[in-house]
């Protein structure tokens, strides 16, 4: 409607409707005034709250849901940072030793044949006072197998094999002559090195695989380093698990 015609109506005296903006703008007004920040500043704490329990429960594996973390994660521990950038690393026994987890500001180490693997993940296993305690700090290819833990805690695996050996049993071991005795415990010995073979590459096998451990590099040696050691007589409980020799049907 043009002004023309709105003059033209207040002339001949007719009603304007009134304008509706100055109450909408009024409306607007209280809504402002009505308004408190707070609300929105409280929406976005608690929601910060709930985000940093989560955060932290995932990141310290059902731990903690404040960050109360005793034993950080790899990627939290500069440690570990350091040990990707210069992997793989080369220790002796002796240096291994001293990340067997009683310094808490050394990462958690072991080694199986020679590999050395970082198992700070399972402390509440390999940790001070847990129930594989002994196999941290060392190779302890000798103990995988042998399952004698505190005994045979090294990497020497001279000898394992005779656990697999039957022992003999002068009654049964009557029916062969000298000949096929023989040969009967040439192939018992070589069945008794692959079964040790096996029972520690399954144990090898478990840390090159796991997603929850990781190698960290290699345990030196020197080449002589077996003849310089004596022997090991086979520990009792490996011993004991040796059954009689018995004719095969």
């Amino acid at each position: 409607m043009t002004d023309s015609k709105v003059r033209q109506r207040r002339s001949q005296g007719e009603d304007v409707p009134p304008s509706k903006e100055p109450a909408q703008a009024l409306s607007r007004i209280d809504a402002d005034d009505r308004y408190s920040p707070w609300l929105d500043v409280a929406r976005v704490m608690t929601f910060l709250l709930l985000a940093s329990c989560g955060l932290s429960y995932v990141i310290s594996g059902g731990e903690s849901w404040a960050w109360g973390v005793r034993h950080k994660p790899n990627f939290l521990r500069p440690d570990w940072w350091r040990a990707q950038m210069s992997w793989p690393v080369y220790m002796t026994l002796e240096e291994l030793s001293a990340y067997d987890g009683r310094d808490p500001t050394k990462p958690l180490y072991l080694g199986i044949n020679g590999t050395i693997y970082d198992v700070s993940n399972g402390r509440h296993m390999y940790g001070p006072g847990a129930s594989y305690h002994a196999f941290a700090g060392h190779d302890s290819a000798r103990a995988f197998v042998t399952t004698c833990i505190e005994e045979d805690n090294n990497p020497d695996l001279r000898g394992v094999e005779q656990m697999f050996l039957p022992l003999d049993n002068p009654e049964i071991d009557a029916h062969w002559s000298a000949a096929d005795m023989a040969k009967l415990r040439a192939d018992e010995l070589e069945a008794a090195y692959e079964r040790a073979y096996l029972a520690l590459k399954n144990w090898a096998d478990f840390f090159a695989n796991s997603k929850k451990y990781h190698r960290v590099g290699y345990i030196k040696m020197d080449n002589d380093w077996l003849e310089k050691q004596p022997v090991k007589k086979l520990c009792a409980k490996a011993q004991k698990g040796r059954a009689k020799r018995q004719i095969q049907r």
